[in-house]
């Protein structure tokens, strides 16, 4: 989902349009706290957010440090619009973890695509953040057990190296599977790399 954060309409309903010749879907917001308000209730692995840097009530660069704050970078990637050429605060905005910054008026193809790619960048986020979460709940046994597996040991070298029966592998072998939702340990691998 591409979320348009802008107070001037006409061009909410131009970015809108550009999102959907695209075959993206569109979200438009009149202000940035109109935007907080309604993302604190949905998940936004796979989002994006096109924000305007200047709208009367909060600005777009108070609606960054909320997003900041709320820890939602980089799950949900920021590119700043502005009408105005305003360098220090593009340099900044970009060093704290903006996605892009355009200057209006902008190419259309060129934004359009920076979006993709942000978008692609937010589900790729939000997968990892995914794996980390399983990861952190493998015990330290799990952890080492899955150490070996990845470096490509087989159950007995595992149980040797560890100094625990071959069963005990087999048995973390399983809980380290279900947790991570994978099959095999060439799926694992695949998830881990």
């Amino acid at each position: 989902m591409l979320h348009i954060v802008d107070d001037e309409e006409v061009i909410r309903d131009s970015l809108a349009w550009l999102a959907q010749s695209r075959g993206l879907n569109a979200r438009s917001y009149p202000g940035g706290q109109e935007f907080l308000d309604v993302i604190k209730d949905l998940d936004v692995s796979g989002d994006c957010v096109l924000l305007d840097v200047r709208m009367p009530g909060m600005n777009g660069i108070a609606v960054f440090d909320q997003l900041i704050g709320r820890g939602l970078l980089p799950r949900l990637p920021v590119i700043f619009l502005t009408g105005h050429g305003e360098v220090p605060m593009a340099v900044d905005s970009l060093k704290r973890g903006a996605f892009d910054f355009f200057e209006k008026p902008f190419n259309d193809n060129v934004l359009m695509d920076r979006v993709e790619e942000a978008l692609a960048a937010s589900r790729k986020a939000a997968t990892s953040a995914a794996v980390q979460a399983r990861l952190a709940t493998l015990s330290t046994r799990e952890r080492e057990v899955l150490d070996l597996i990845l470096a490509g040991m087989m159950n007995k070298v595992v149980a040797d190296k560890l100094g625990i029966s071959m069963r005990t592998v087999e048995v973390h072998r399983a809980h380290i599977f279900d947790k991570m939702q994978v099959k095999t340990a060439v799926e694992l691998a695949g998830l881990l790399k």
